[in-house]
């Protein structure tokens, strides 16, 4: 458990360690939301443990975030009323942001063997927040996955902003990788999304934008996982 000053609230975080862990040696972190046992972290540990394992992937630590408030720390600001309607309280992701970068962040590379190459990994609404994240801390992961990310939040307005803002920040650098599934809601933000990264994403900016409207909500976590992470952590 940590006590968080930020949030107010102790936070129940879960680590994974790599079994090949090699003193003096440090790994990057990759960060969750739904990080609880009851939530993604078993699958995403089991996932990148068997890729290690099989040498598809490079070692890495994963730390889950357990939720206590869920939509309320994946949310920012909406002006869109039904969007409050959600959860008895919404829009409070700057603080959980402060939260990871300012608390947690430093207990991880204190407490363990962490590099200073941070990732982030999360679907749905955890997708919205990493998107969001990648705009407002830029600096804060060097890697960003977001899958079906609920882009449709604040009618769209991350992805309607998107073109606006990597003209002001040409200096932004990193690796961003968005999938998604669902097609209604999701899908048509995505596209704004990818449209602005095609017209104006900065030179230093690596970024895939990937469809798959093979799978549904509720799957593309489980079957992208596996494929994604060793992509983005090769073997050495």
């Amino acid at each position: 458990m940590l006590d968080s000053a930020v949030m107010k609230e102790q936070r129940r975080i879960n680590v994974y360690l790599p079994s090949t862990l090699q003193e003096e040696r440090r790994y990057p972190v990759i960060y969750m939301p739904d990080g609880g046992v009851a939530e993604d972290f078993p699958h995403v540990a089991n996932t990148i443990d068997a890729a290690i394992r099989e040498g598809r992937m490079a070692p890495v630590i994963l730390v889950g975030i357990e939720n206590t408030q869920r939509r309320r720390d994946m949310t920012g600001p909406t002006t869109v009323k039904k969007d409050r309607k959600i959860a008895p309280v919404v829009g409070g992701a700057a603080e959980f942001r402060k939260f990871i970068a300012t608390e947690l962040v430093p207990w991880v590379e204190a407490n363990h063997p962490a590099s200073e190459r941070r990732g982030i990994i999360g679907e749905s609404a955890a997708g919205l927040f990493i998107v969001e994240t990648f705009f407002e801390m830029p600096g804060l992961f060097e890697t960003s996955i977001a899958l079906d990310p609920s882009l449709w939040w604040n009618a769209g307005k991350l992805a309607k902003d998107a073109g606006t803002w990597f003209v002001a920040h040409p200096e932004t650098r990193g690796r961003l990788f968005v999938a998604w599934a669902e097609p209604e809601t999701i899908g048509p933000n995505v596209r704004i999304l990818e449209d602005a990264l095609k017209q104006a994403a900065p030179s230093q900016l690596e970024w895939k934008v990937v469809a798959r409207p093979d799978l549904s909500h509720g799957t593309i976590y489980r079957a992208l996982a596996p494929v994604v992470l060793p992509m983005m952590y090769p073997p050495e």
